[in-house]
């Protein structure tokens, strides 16, 4: 069971480090990380802006086919926003690792 223990703790220390080396080669970029949250920024006040520009829109005069349009863009302007949300994603694997490692420690 100790050597159970052990090499768990040896193979969570690994994945912990090569998962630290990805994510510090993600990161590294030619933008400093400022500009690209500008730019970010920028593009997402964008698309709010023309989500509300639409909303705001007199829809009586327009055809079928144009409000069509317009329902897909808003729609797919809505996912464009949800994909550039900041999102923390752990699997069920890793949750019962760490709760295991938690308990056996």
């Amino acid at each position: 069971m100790k050597k159970l223990t052990v090499y768990l703790i040896g193979i969570i220390m690994l994945l912990l480090n090569a998962a630290a080396l990805q994510a510090e080669n993600e990161t590294s970029s030619a933008l400093p990380a400022t500009t690209i949250e500008n730019i970010e920024s920028a593009e997402t006040e964008i698309l709010v802006e023309r989500i509300e520009y639409i909303d705001e829109m007199d829809k009586s005069d327009l055809s079928s086919s144009e409000k069509r349009e317009l329902r897909k863009e808003v729609r797919s302007i809505q996912k464009e926003l949800v994909q550039r949300g900041t999102y923390i994603y752990i699997s069920g694997t890793a949750i019962i690792i760490i709760l295991l490692l938690i308990l056996l420690l």
